[in-house]
């Protein structure tokens, strides 16, 4: 018996067409769906995708698993057909996300950027700077991208602690923030967008970090209350680094922009050298998965 599934680009094809039992068809976005939809089963949307996905699901008689380049995938929950499955691609941006935070902790305590403003400002601006050395981190969000930043960060000689929803050895359970926040040097974020995160990092939150301490969000912006960072950043007691905001892009005339102790990049943390084959790879682990009839790793149950 052979899958068709219909995939985004030409890299798709050719490394979903090496799986057995597979038969990978290329789509256009904003095009007319090819003929083989009518016998699609899996749908591999476009990384980062903006188009309603209600507009495929209406074309997609056959459809039964919809297989995501990206770890996020709370624009498609809630929204698929009965009978049709999600399946996420955790596993192949946990790294280059998880590099990205260490980048971005070791921009702000070594003085990166204050190093670069002296350079295009003709200054030798010699300075004692911080280090990550010793450092003390919460991670929120205990999944792969949570491993891979542990994994990456105590090389360094730092020391990583997990929070998870629920408490587990190893992990202690998100219950436990208002204990643990006051005693970390860096709380990063990395849970998925979900009706009980969205605002989790809230004033609150926030106030409970140590003077000083650095907030790193890595998950989505509006895990974060934008308008509560910003007066934290601005009466200088908190430091951050954001790769994702809430609104995303920021309007020209956002106070993020402005707003001293900030590193921001433009939601690039996945965004490398082969971000895309490393998906791929995770995709056609779960599609074989599921031309075998078994269920793919990285099924989404809920809200994940």
């Amino acid at each position: 018996m052979t899958f068709t599934v219909l995939v985004p680009d030409d890299l798709g094809v050719r490394v979903l067409s090496d799986v057995e039992g597979v038969r990978a068809v290329k789509y256009e976005v904003g095009a007319p769906l090819p003929p083989e939809a009518a016998h699609a089963e899996v749908l591999v949307p476009k990384f980062l995708q903006s188009t309603d996905p209600a507009e495929f699901f209406a074309r997609l008689p056959r459809l039964r698993l919809v297989q995501l380049l990206s770890a996020g995938a709370e624009r498609f929950i809630g929204t698929l057909p009965d009978g049709v499955v999600l399946s996420t691609c955790r596993g192949a941006h946990g790294g280059s996300t998880a590099e990205w935070a260490i980048g971005a902790l070791l921009a702000i305590y070594r003085d990166f950027p204050v190093f670069e403003r002296a350079r295009r400002e003709r200054r030798w601006d010699y300075h004692v700077t911080d280090t990550l050395q010793g450092k003390q981190v919460l991670v929120v969000g205990a999944g792969d991208l949570g491993e891979q930043f542990r994994r990456r960060a105590e090389p360094f000689d730092a020391s990583v602690t997990l929070v998870g929803r629920t408490a587990r050895d190893g992990v202690h359970g998100v219950d436990e923030l208002p204990e643990l926040l006051p005693r970390f040097d860096a709380v990063l974020v990395v849970v998925p967008l979900t009706d009980e995160t969205t605002g989790m990092v809230d004033a609150k939150f926030l106030a409970a970090m140590k003077d000083g301490a650095i907030l790193v969000n890595a998950a989505r912006g509006p895990v974060v209350d934008t308008d509560a960072l910003v007066a934290e950043l601005s009466s200088g007691r908190l430091r951050a680094a954001l790769d994702v905001t809430e609104p995303e892009p920021l309007p020209a005339d956002h106070p993020l922009w402005t707003v001293p102790g900030l590193f921001l990049t433009p939601h690039v943390a996945g965004s490398c050298t082969g971000h895309a084959e490393r998906a791929y790879a995770v995709v056609a682990s779960e599609v074989a998965r599921f031309a075998r009839g078994e269920e793919p790793r990285n099924l989404v149950r809920g809200a994940y």
